[in-house]
């Protein structure tokens, strides 16, 4: 009698190993986390697409050039300015103002930010600071940085580094706060010393939330530039910008937003590289 029994479990088994085999086969993996990637060229078929309706709206005079030129326009436009020397001039103006007045900031801002997140004092006494001027708009104190500094680049670069400054702190003092702190505590239970914890454990874990305000800082030195230069200077993407809106050429004013939008991209395609080279280890 348990031989029969013994039988029949094992006949029972043997029927119920393929449909857990086939169970298995149909579970898919989704232990291989959130990565989303984006379409290496949907982006530009987008762009190209979008241009080439602009294009053909233009050409059938379903818009008025006057208001909305079209990109051939538009590119003429540049290919105009570029053999005139125009735009390297006003081009390099810009770049200058924005190098310097990014770096400073940048350094700045890093170092309020590290020592905001690693020293008790310097928290205490920095958020209440960062907290109380970052709300106000930089490009309003460019006046009293004139009166300061007087008529020159320097009000234009200092207005540009405020900027970047208190929003590279406000992100590097995140990213320091982001680090898991058992992978510190780990750090200190075998002695590492206080200088290789930061740029071992801290560094590298607050580095992602770094070069994310890296991003937000390039736009915002752009945006400042072409404020300061609209208000107070001969040469630059802004001064010509305001000039072309002054007399309503269009196809020069669409000229310099255009420079202005592949030099964003171009600062992005740098952070991204910037990440794939530093942040391999995600």
């Amino acid at each position: 009698m348990p031989s029969a029994r013994s039988s029949m479990l094992d006949r029972a088994s043997v029927a119920e190993t393929p449909v857990k085999s086939e169970a298995t086969r149909r579970v898919r993996f989704r232990g291989a986390g959130f990565v989303p990637a984006s379409s290496r060229f949907g982006g530009w078929i987008a762009l190209a697409l979008v241009i080439a309706i602009w294009q053909a709206a233009g050409s059938a005079g379903l818009v008025n050039p006057l208001f909305l030129p079209a990109p051939l326009a538009i590119v003429r436009a540049i290919y105009e300015l570029a053999m005139s020397g125009a735009l390297w001039q006003h081009l390099s103006a810009s770049l200058l103002r924005i190098g310097v007045g990014w770096l400073l900031g940048t350094a700045a801002g890093v170092a309020v930010g590290f020592a905001i997140g690693l020293s008790r004092l310097a928290r205490s006494v920095g958020i209440t600071f960062i907290s109380a001027l970052f709300p106000i708009p930089k490009i309003a104190l460019l006046p009293l940085l004139i009166l300061w500094l007087g008529i020159g680049e320097e009000p234009k670069i200092a207005t540009i580094a405020l900027g970047v400054f208190f929003s590279t702190a406000i992100s590097v003092y995140s990213g320091v706060d982001a680090v898991p702190r058992n992978l510190i505590r780990m750090a200190q239970s075998f002695n590492v010393p206080f200088a290789t914890i930061v740029r071992k454990v801290i560094w590298p874990g607050a580095l992602p939330a770094i070069l994310a305000g890296f991003r937000i800082t390039a736009s915002v030195a752009l945006l400042l530039v072409v404020s300061a230069e609209m208000i107070g200077a001969q040469y630059g993407i802004g001064a010509f910008v305001l000039q072309a809106g002054n007399l309503m050429q269009t196809d020069q004013l669409l000229a310099g937003v255009v420079i202005l939008s592949v030099f964003g991209l171009a600062v992005g395609k740098v952070i991204n590289l910037l990440e794939t080279r530093l942040l391999h280890w995600r």
